[in-house]
């Protein structure tokens, strides 16, 4: 093991020695770093590895087994692929962020304790925003602050968690966990924001449509499938992830079909997916497994497929990503219409397609349970992604109403990434056992039967046939030209009510004690402080005066000639005596 190191390590200090490469050798460092991570990590054996002493505790930076093996292999691929996507980039901000980002995430699924893995869990939160935030619109910057927000809640929800677990157990090791009690109940709900669950899922249709068009390549490969890869660690048949899953697939659909912005649109799916698999790992049974954690693989690769897709559009069309400004690029970008296409049949489980032979063995296992209720769900989210992602992306950006656009074809290097990932997404679904044989547990599950091949198809083709009839008659639901809001309601409308409530009541407290305080009452004693001298010499002075006959004008001048004394701090040496005499026994009588 000397001649290996921690797979997180090549990436994050990779990264940071990224600024002082310069010119087009930068390029090669940046795409050498995933590739040699990859030879790294394919010499690494079975077993625990990295043990450092921390206090009583082990920190284990290398549990590398069957499920965490998968996971570094996906995240080396998508990490050459995204870094091939965006070599154009020269900001090193994005670059940097890029590659710590990936290596956080590599942290994540080898580390073998609880500590450690929060550790990287956290990075995960900080690199990701800097992809968001580089985009440096008002947008982005808004999206990001309440990213890191809610992340920050998670985090600290999570290391609550960790705490009182480790005092209950006394143990730091990452492993089954199960849901048994407040500590495990706040681990599991650190987990299940990163995963976007129902009413915690607006940080990520907020914030991925506003990164940059290349850290959104990376923004849904990692922080959602790391949770994904918690959860099968940590509470693999758990009751309540099947329903948590059931929802998540279902909701999102009735916001994508009506979503203007497509890359919202696949932020909505990316819920949807990340739903078949939170629902296997609650089935928990090896089939459940293996289906949640085959389609993670598959998904990484076609949610990355069609962001680059609807990426390069932007890169070549100034930004632009609503469906109503789009439509006709079949004709100029041809070669990122087919990827998309690519990218839309897999996501929609054709036949031949990645996503037919992993999402079927979540749907096969919710049969096999007799979960009734579950995989008529899981059917009808089948037949609304097809509706939202496989159709409505492809149809509306590149096909559609002739939008006189008229742009170039992606990049090269764009169309080779997004090659390489058509290339797996077919050849995943065409020859499934290369990737079964990867899984956790062995498999038995035979993806192309006659039953299986022709019901999918008779779906794929009712769904087109629903969609085709609904936008010929009119009665498909329009897309909203304005930002669709669900559960982020709460922050950015009552959130808004809560600042201004606020503002109104305490900072108008804060402007009358200004006023009072500040203004009048400060100023008072300020003034009596000026004058408290000369109010207490003469108010001794003057009855002395009067007992030894100085009357009249003689008086007056007197008390003239000692106010201006006072004032000019000439008094005559007598009189200074005197206050100090008069202050002394004052604060001996009060004492």
């Amino acid at each position: 093991m000397t001649d290996v190191l921690p797979p997180a390590a090549i990436f994050i200090i990779g990264g940071l020695l990224v600024p002082l490469i310069k010119g087009k050798w930068k390029s090669a460092y940046m795409l050498l770093i995933p590739v040699a991570g990859f030879i790294n990590l394919i010499n690494i054996p079975e077993g625990t590895h990295w043990v450092v002493g921390f206090m009583e505790y082990n920190l284990i930076f290398g549990k590398v087994d069957r499920l965490s093996l998968l996971f570094g292999y996906i995240f080396h691929l998508i990490s050459f692929i995204a870094i091939l996507y965006a070599i154009h980039v020269k900001d090193d901000v994005q670059n940097v962020a890029g590659l710590i980002y990936a290596g956080s995430a590599l942290g994540v699924v080898f580390a073998g304790d609880l500590f450690s893995f929060f550790v990287f869990w956290e990075m995960l939160t900080i690199a990701s925003i800097f992809l968001i935030w580089a985009r440096r619109t008002k947008a982005a910057q808004g999206a990001g602050y309440r990213y890191l927000l809610v992340h920050a809640a998670g985090g600290l929800c999570l290391l609550a968690g960790i705490v009182l677990y480790v005092n209950q157990t006394g143990s730091i090791e990452f492993g089954y966990i199960g849901l048994n009690g407040l500590a495990t109940l706040l681990i599991f709900l650190g987990f299940g924001l990163n995963c976007a669950w129902p009413l915690l899922h607006p940080w990520l249709t907020d914030a991925y449509p506003e990164a940059t068009i290349t850290g959104t390549i990376f923004l849904s490969a990692f922080t959602t499938k790391c949770a994904v890869y918690a959860l099968a660690r940590g509470f693999p048949g758990t009751e309540a992830l099947i329903w948590i899953g059931a929802i998540m697939t279902a909701f999102p659909i009735f916001y994508a079909v009506i979503e203007n912005n497509l890359r919202r649109v696949l932020s909505y799916s990316l819920i949807n997916q990340v739903g078949f698999m939170v629902c296997g790992i609650g089935i928990g049974t090896q089939m459940a497994i293996n289906g949640a954690v085959s389609h993670a693989v598959n998904d990484i690769l076609f949610k990355a497929l069609l962001f680059m897709s609807m990426g390069a559009v932007m890169y070549r069309n100034d930004n632009k990503i609503n469906c109503t400004a789009l439509g006709g690029l079949y004709r100029t970008m041809p070669l990122t219409c087919i990827c998309c296409i690519i990218g839309a049949a897999s996501i929609s489980a054709v036949p031949l397609f990645s996503g037919f032979v992993s999402k079927s063995m979540v749907m096969s296992a919710a049969a096999d349970g007799h979960m009734q209720i579950i995989y008529f769900v899981l059917l009808f989210a089948s037949v609304g992604v097809l509706e939202h992602a496989g159709i409505k992306i492809p149809f509306f950006a590149f096909f559609g109403h002739d939008s006189g656009l008229r742009p170039k074809e992606a990049p090269v290097h764009m169309l080779l990434a997004m090659g390489i990932a058509a290339f797996f997404c077919i050849f995943n679904g065409s020859f499934p056992s290369y990737l079964y044989s990867l899984l956790p547990y062995p498999v038995e599950y035979v993806p192309y039967t006659v039953p299986h091949v022709v019901g999918q198809t008779q779906l794929i083709f009712f769904a087109a046939l629903a969609f085709i009839l609904l936008t010929l008659s009119g009665m498909s639901p329009a897309e909203m030209r304005a930002v669709n809001i669900d559960a982020d309601w709460f922050y950015r409308k009552g959130g808004g009510l809560f600042y201004r409530v606020m503002d109104i009541s305490m900072n108008g407290l804060t402007r009358v004690a200004d006023r009072v305080i500040v203004g009048e009452l400060t100023g008072s004693i300020c003034r009596i402080s000026q004058r408290w001298p000369e109010v207490l010499c003469l108010g001794v002075m003057i009855p002395l005066w009067s007992v030894t006959g100085v009357k009249g004008k003689e008086l007056e001048g007197k008390i003239e000639r000692t106010r201006s004394a006072l004032q000019t701090h000439t008094s005559p040496i007598g009189i200074s005596a005197a206050i100090a005499t008069i202050f002394l026994v004052l604060i001996y009588l009060l004492m």
